[in-house]
């Protein structure tokens, strides 16, 4: 369960937490980060697009922070950009994709409204993955799909990750 604290958006722009908060009008919302399945899928992942980012023209980075509205900061673990690096410390502008993975502590209702966030920022893909089975699921603004076939997949640019390949 997340842990709120009101803080004035001035004094979260210029502080480092560790690891990182997201920011919801006022609100300093802990992220449920830590466990060994949640860490070790998120470094697969992460290895797995980085290794691929010339190929696919992309961009890859863990625990970025995105500013989705004007007073509403999220922090996915890992945003994909599609193109050039962004001109300064925080995303303002939509990526392609933000990866979330399934904390053991982690509230579907508090994670919908996070993907809700995502898609109406503009970013075009959402996957959201369970750690231990491997369970995905990828949202766009017109639907969301259960990946039957163990590869999540997105279109322009073409990713493709068969998680089996993910050990």
């Amino acid at each position: 369960m997340s842990t709120a604290i009101v803080v004035p958006l001035k004094e979260y722009l210029a502080t480092s937490y560790r690891p990182d908060c997201e920011y919801l009008e006022g609100e300093l919302l802990e992220r449920n980060v830590g466990e060994w399945d949640h860490s070790r899928l998120q470094m697969l992942l992460s290895r797995y697009l980085s290794n691929r980012e010339k190929q696919w023209g992309i961009i890859v980075v863990p625990e970025q922070r995105v500013q989705v509205k004007a007073t509403r900061f999220r922090v996915p673990d890992i945003s994909v950009l599609a193109g050039s690096a962004p001109a300064g410390p925080i995303l303002v502008e939509p990526h392609f994709l933000c990866i979330e993975i399934l904390s053991r502590n982690d509230r579907m209702e508090e994670m919908q409204e996070r993907i809700d966030d995502y898609l109406s920022f503009g970013v075009r893909y959402v996957w959201l993955i369970h750690p231990r089975t491997r369970r995905a699921f990828v949202y766009t603004s017109e639907r969301l799909l259960e990946v039957k076939d163990g590869i999540l997949r997105t279109d322009g640019p073409d990713i493709c990750i068969p998680l089996a390949e993910l050990e």
